[in-house]
């Protein structure tokens, strides 16, 4: 139990490291929302123009 707290403790430094480790994880979560729901409106989009070009005899 001894090894788990000194990782924990990351030498003196885990009240700089922990925050550091969390601010990223929320930033990649962020950016992997962003990209996500960026992607379901573009399909969304597409999903409404799609008809439209082939109904003019675009390609399929």
């Amino acid at each position: 139990m001894t090894a788990i707290n000194d990782f924990l403790a990351m030498g003196g430094y885990a009240l700089f490291v922990w925050p550091a480790f969390g601010l990223a994880a929320v930033v990649l979560v962020g950016l992997w929302l962003g990209s996500h729901r960026r992607l379901r409106a573009s399909r969304r989009a597409l999903s409404l123009i799609e008809p439209e070009r082939r109904a003019r005899g675009g390609e399929p």
